[in-house]
């Protein structure tokens, strides 16, 4: 059994797309273990006893089984030396990190995730029907968290979510953004500040972000804006 600590993703994922670009930039020696939602990989008796939870991201490391990736992101923090400004010591910056760690749960990654599965997810995988009045209604949601971020996040004058310098907060936060795109929303569309920000992420993480993406960028519609690569 390897000793390098595994990750197991598929970057259809959100949170997968976030934890590779952040190992890469990071540099933290890693073993791809790649898992295909679309073939139902993780629902596999095999992949059962990797992870309990039966989802991706998650990560081995000697002994230790760990999923939920602001849980791996902590993990790492404390066993692996980075660059701080991904996940500061300071007790004040971190927490303005775990902040928005917290409150993505239930808002970006929530709004996103829910227009993304009923718009595009399970019309593809299981023919369901689209209600109107449903996806407005997921569509509002996900435009007054886009706004709350757009205003309260970015409206400050700094340069990601949280200072000037690029955090975990930004990956996870833009990963989930870039989701809704591929069921032909512009999360972009009236929020300048948005849209620079997306620009600074992937500007700060390439070639990683457009890799992580490759598959997403393949998917969105013609009419939805994506970067030229």
């Amino acid at each position: 059994m390897s000793k390098m600590l595994r990750y197991y993703y598929d970057l259809l994922s959100q949170p997968s797309r976030a934890l590779y670009i952040f190992l890469e930039k990071t540099k933290i020696p890693y073993e791809r273990c790649l898992v295909n939602l679309g073939k139902a990989e993780h629902l596999t008796d095999e992949f059962k006893a990797i992870n309990r939870f039966q989802k991706v991201p998650c990560i081995v490391d000697k002994d230790l089984h760990l999923a939920e990736s602001v849980a791996i992101i902590r993990y790492l923090a404390r066993e692996y030396k980075f660059p701080d400004h991904w996940y500061p010591a300071d007790s004040r910056k971190r927490a303005r990190v775990d902040e928005y760690l917290e409150w993505q749960h239930h808002n970006t990654r929530a709004t996103g995730a829910t227009y993304f599965q009923y718009l595009w997810l399970r019309p593809k995988l299981m023919g369901s029907k689209v209600d109107p009045k449903r996806a407005e209604q997921f569509k509002t949601q996900l435009e007054t968290c886009l706004d709350f971020i757009e205003q309260e996040y970015l409206g400050t004058g700094s340069k990601f979510l949280v200072g000037d310098e690029i955090s975990v907060a930004d990956l996870l936060a833009a990963c989930e953004i870039e989701q809704p795109k591929m069921a032909g929303f512009d999360p972009c569309a009236g929020r300048p500040n948005l849209t620079a920000w997306m620009d600074r992420v992937r500007k700060a993480t390439n070639p990683y972000y457009d890799e992580a993406h490759k598959l997403v960028y393949k998917i969105i519609p013609e009419d939805v804006p994506k970067p030229k690569l």
